[in-house]
């Protein structure tokens, strides 16, 4: 375990929070799935779920471990490709959306093969906040204009928007509001960024004109979210008005301390009390205490990406993280303020809590990509205490055969001095046997010689 721990790399702070939000979100999860066991099988036995839960949060460690571990400026190429093919798949969950008891469907796909159920729009979210951060963090010997950054920033932005609203209004309108957002920490000129919300605005209620004036050409499609705002800005009577209801017992039911884990009694009757509506079934379980410790944990997280994008040594990581970890704070804002009937229902999980597979995972690998931008910072430092210590380790191996290398170089100096004083010997006492000497008389040398 301890080897496992000291194998994550990045922010240990964020990697705390994600893993505190995820092991808090068994106790609701196997509570607010006790309806859905009993609807669906009739026995009540919510193990099941919880199990797939398990399974889910998982696999969703496994995501943010592996892509944790890639340099987070792969991705800034990576978008670029992978863009287009998010287009397709939008294109085509908007094609083949269907309603599923009764609920527009249009957002999700199903995957070929294993069945899962997939949600396109959070994918293009993350691979646009991406994109998005690769043009803003580009540098360039001019200024930019609004007619440069026209085709190929707003262009791609408005397309896969474009894709998203008819189906996901709350989805598009959140993923613009971070757009803009990342437009403005990018530097991007104000006057120009004026100029793209009026445009967005004027392109909504566009298309607002066009749903009411030819309701048929969209069926099936922004029914839903339309009725939302009709029937939070009225009192007409409909299911969201139900659950909302339903929702506002249970908070008020919790009060400060609450009934008890898996104690709720409004879990069944919400429809989705383990997905978009499990932070009442929290309030009403775990009270006012659980209510703001779960409201803490998402503001201290988002307090810890600041911080990350602080510390984020290149512009692209400031943005990715800013892109990437605000969106999932805001999306847990929208969730809990739905709850208390202060926005509409909009279909927004409680990110790392809510049940479901795709969600989770699509959180996650927004979580790996921050954690691989955090992890510059600690790689440096490690990578400099560690060559720091093998130069160390170097020089000591250096230094111990260089005083092996004198002592052997001083030995075959010795020993070759040895022989030559051996060798010149030898050679003396051969002159003296052949009587070469002149010693005494300088022609007995050439005489003796034969």
């Amino acid at each position: 375990m301890k080897e496992l721990i000291n194998s994550l790399k990045g922010d240990k702070i964020i990697w705390v929070f994600v893993a505190l939000l995820a092991l808090f979100s068994f106790m609701p999860v196997f509570s607010a799935s006790s309806n859905l066991a009993y609807m669906r099988h009739g026995s009540g036995n919510a193990l099941t779920y919880l199990l797939k839960h398990a399974v889910q949060i998982f696999l969703g460690f496994i995501i943010i471990y592996q892509i944790h571990k890639i340099p987070y400026h792969y991705f800034r190429g990576i978008s670029m490709f992978v863009l287009p093919i998010i287009w397709v798949l939008l294109f085509y969950t908007l094609l083949k959306g269907t309603v599923i008891d009764g609920a527009n469907a249009s957002r999700w796909m199903v995957i070929p093969l294993i069945g899962v159920s997939f949600q396109t729009s959070t994918l293009a979210a993350i691979v646009l906040y991406v994109y998005v951060a690769r043009y803003l963090s580009k540098k360039r010997e001019i200024p930019v204009t609004f007619k440069s950054s026209l085709l190929d920033l707003w262009l791609p932005v408005f397309v896969t928007l474009a894709f998203i609203l008819p189906a996901n209004f709350s989805t598009a309108a959140l993923i613009f509001a971070m757009v803009i957002m990342l437009a403005f920490i990018g530097k991007y000129p104000i006057k120009y960024i004026a100029i793209i919300i009026g445009t967005g605005i004027a392109a909504f209620f566009l298309f607002v004109i066009v749903v009411i004036t030819f309701p048929d050409a969209f069926k099936n499609r922004v029914d839903t979210w339309k009725n939302r705002i009709e029937n939070f800005t009225s009192d007409k009577p409909g299911e969201d008005d139900y659950q909302i209801e339903k929702a506002k017992i249970a908070i008020a039911t919790g009060g400060i301390y609450g009934l008890g884990p898996g104690k709720s009694v409004q879990k069944n009757f919400l429809p989705q009390s383990s997905s978009d509506f499990i932070y009442a079934i929290i309030v009403e379980e775990y009270g006012l205490f659980g209510a703001l410790a779960i409201l803490g944990l998402y503001l201290l997280l988002m307090l810890r990406f600041v911080i990350a994008a602080h510390k984020a040594n290149s512009l692209f990581g400031k943005l990715v993280v800013v892109g990437l970890g605000f969106p999932i704070v805001f999306q847990a804002l929208i969730n809990m303020a739905v709850a208390v009937e202060l926005l509409p229902v909009t279909g927004q999980t409680l990110p790392l809590i809510s049940s479901g597979g795709s969600s989770i995972w699509m959180t996650c690998i927004a979580i790996g990509i921050i954690l691989s931008v955090t992890k510059k910072d600690d790689e440096i430092a490690q990578e400099l205490d560690e060559k720091q210590k093998r130069e160390e380790a170097l020089q000591k191996l250096i230094d111990k055969q260089m005083q092996e290398d004198e002592a052997q170089d001083e030995d075959e100096y010795q020993e070759k001095v040895n022989q030559m004083k051996v060798s010149i010997k030898d050679n003396l006492k051969e002159e003296d046997s052949d009587d070469y000497s002149i010693t005494e008389n300088p022609m007995r040398a050439v005489r003796n010689k034969k």
